[in-house]
């Protein structure tokens, strides 16, 4: 034992040495994102020095049937930075934010920095405007809480923003081909976009009357279906997202119709960058509206 003793003695000096060395594990800036487009755009600027949890992450989940669940209520709870639509898009995150009030948390609502019209089309990821501005709060967001990787967040909004810059430059390219041309939607998730891109977008009251769960007139209903049998719409864009049976014989008829049909989302794919889901979607349309019928 007394041999051992030296050799123990020293193991443990070694020991709590290295303990002592070794550098503290850095703290991460915990993110909820309640749509995964806005989660992605933060992820990207955040790197490494931030924890990301999306809550809307499921393209295949109708997000008007959302409801959170108790760990995404203690997410929110916990969470040093929220990010959200607003615009009475999700209400339920603005119940919860509520619900679990949390002193210096930091919350960016994309309709206020879009300066959104109460009432307005709550879809604003599809303005081209909109992530950008969105993009530069979170970066500003992110370097007040870490003002030590401020430098690697300014860099990383850069990379985000000449992406984005992409789609708005796409966005130009077809509205110079595009504009004007006539096109109809089974809602209007697509709608900032479609006047971005200067098209004219029918059957309007339709698609209000969808998107606030609603019974649509008959007068609209076969006004659209009369837009559609007579080739009035170069599009029929419809938002893949969403069961509704009159979406689907709208969809029917414009298929028999041949009228091109452009699917898209709510909710961005998994696997997909926000500006490449964009740029797939454009380019989805772009073919659409290029073709022999257009």
């Amino acid at each position: 034992m007394r041999l051992l003793a030296p050799l123990l003695i020293a193991t443990l000096a070694f020991t709590t040495g290295a303990l002592a060395q070794t550098p503290p594990v850095p703290v991460k800036i915990t993110v909820v994102a309640a749509q995964n487009f806005y989660g992605d755009v933060a992820r990207r600027i955040g790197g490494e020095h931030v924890n990301v949890i999306n809550i809307m992450s499921n393209p295949d989940q109708d997000p008007h049937l959302f409801e959170a669940t108790p760990s995404q209520v203690r997410d929110v709870a916990d969470a040093q930075i929220v990010i959200h639509n607003g615009g009475h898009y999700d209400e339920w995150m603005e119940k919860l934010l509520k619900a679990a009030p949390r002193p210096k948390r930091v919350v960016i609502n994309a309709a206020k920095i879009a300066n959104a019209k109460h009432g307005g089309n709550p879809h604003l990821w599809y303005a081209p405007a909109t992530m950008p501005a969105v993009a530069k709060s979170i970066a500003a967001a992110f370097s007040k809480a870490d003002s030590a990787n401020a430098a690697e967040y300014a860099h990383r909004l850069g990379e985000t923003l000449a992406d984005l810059d992409r789609v708005a430059k796409r966005v130009a390219e077809m509205r110079a081909t595009h504009a004007g041309k006539p096109v109809a939607a089974t809602e209007p998730v697509f709608g900032l976009m479609a006047d971005a891109l200067g098209l004219t977008m029918r059957n309007q009251s339709f698609q209000r009357a969808l998107m606030n769960e609603t019974e649509p007139s008959a007068r609209d209903i076969a006004a659209f279906e009369s837009d559609l049998k007579t080739g009035k719409v170069k599009a029929l864009i419809y938002n893949k997202q969403v069961s509704e049976k009159l979406a689907d014989r709208l969809l029917t008829i414009a298929r028999a119709s041949k009228v091109p049909v452009v699917p898209v989302t709510e909710t961005q794919p998994a696997g997909v960058a926000f500006h490449d889901w964009m740029l797939g979607e454009l380019d989805a349309l772009d073919k659409a509206l290029t073709g022999p019928n257009s």
